[in-house]
């Protein structure tokens, strides 16, 4: 199955959600006017892509027909994809590991899927012919070690790992040891997430980011923050959260199979100017591809 028949069959609950919404409000369609747009703007916001984005959307929408007369229901379609198009497709989202070794800080609350995130991405550089080192700090919670070195263990990546409740950032400086000791290609860091404790695990990250500034200072950097599709508007309070904490380079987003949400990630990126660099659509170690921003759109519209 390739990229856009996976991420469409992982949407059909998002797509539900989205195309229902905006559906409804085709249904009754006449005309591009005013009632017309403010209805779907109205449909916009209840798919959790947020107000401020909403409102932009719709405005830009509003241009784009006039200049080019769009009246037909179906241009108004593909007008609409185009602007949530333009808006996820900021930057290049590329990984940038120009350096040997480069390293990865994989941040995110508990739970979002963190783990399997790092899992499929070292089974994607490995099979780009990379070597890659693990580091297992996420130390607070024993079940999530012994997870990431099952998913090391398939991606054929080595894992340093250290017992529960140790720094973190020690992990993180003998994982930057033994990537030095191998020649190791990239360095993936596992990171805590338990946002109710916030002041310490923020701490704890400043700690991890030091290490790696310091041991690496000439190493390329990836700070990736990985989302719950399903937590909708809750997730840009977390992109918040870690924001103040970290030079985030770019978004992980997974769990797009189960969710009717998706929609709350165009807000996001149009609010942080953060690319999208991957897409979780499944369980399998192959279910994480590069974002497309036309696939996406063309996926929920």
């Amino acid at each position: 199955m390739g990229f856009f028949d996976k991420l469409k069959q992982g949407l059909t609950k998002t797509k539900g959600a989205i195309n229902e919404k905006i559906n409804d409000v085709f249904s009754n369609f006449r005309k591009v006017d005013e009632d017309f747009l403010e209805e779907l703007e109205e449909a916009l916001i209840m798919s959790d892509i947020g107000i401020e984005t909403s409102t932009k959307i719709i405005d830009n929408l509003r241009d784009r027909m006039k200049k080019e007369k769009i009246e037909d229901e179906e241009q108004v379609k593909e007008a609409l994809r185009k602007e949530i198009e333009k808006i996820l497709e900021i930057s290049d989202n590329s990984l940038k590991l120009e350096t040997k070794p480069s390293v990865i800080l994989v941040v995110g609350v508990n739970g979002v899927g963190k783990t399997t995130s790092i899992g499929k991405m070292a089974a994607r550089l490995a099979r780009d012919g990379k070597k890659v080192v693990v580091a297992a700090a996420d130390t607070f919670r024993a079940a999530a070690v012994e997870q990431l070195e099952i998913w090391a263990k398939r991606a054929g990546a080595e894992i340093v790992k250290r017992e529960e409740g140790i720094d973190p950032a020690s992990v993180v400086y003998d994982a930057i040891s033994k990537t030095k000791q191998l020649n190791a290609d990239v360095l993936i860091c596992d990171t805590a997430g338990r946002l109710h404790n916030k002041k310490y695990l923020m701490d704890e990250l400043n700690k991890i980011q030091k290490v790696i500034n310091k041991e690496m200072p000439e190493s390329s950097k990836e700070v990736l923050l990985v989302i719950d599709a399903g937590t909708g508007q809750n997730a840009i309070s977390q992109v918040k959260a870690f924001k103040e904490q970290a030079d985030i380079t770019g978004i992980i987003l997974t769990k797009l199979d189960g969710t009717a949400k998706g929609g709350a990630v165009i807000g996001i990126v149009e609010e942080n100017k953060i690319p999208v660099k991957f897409i979780g659509v499944g369980e399998q170690i192959d279910d994480m591809e590069i974002f497309n921003s036309k696939d996406f759109a063309k996926a929920i519209i």
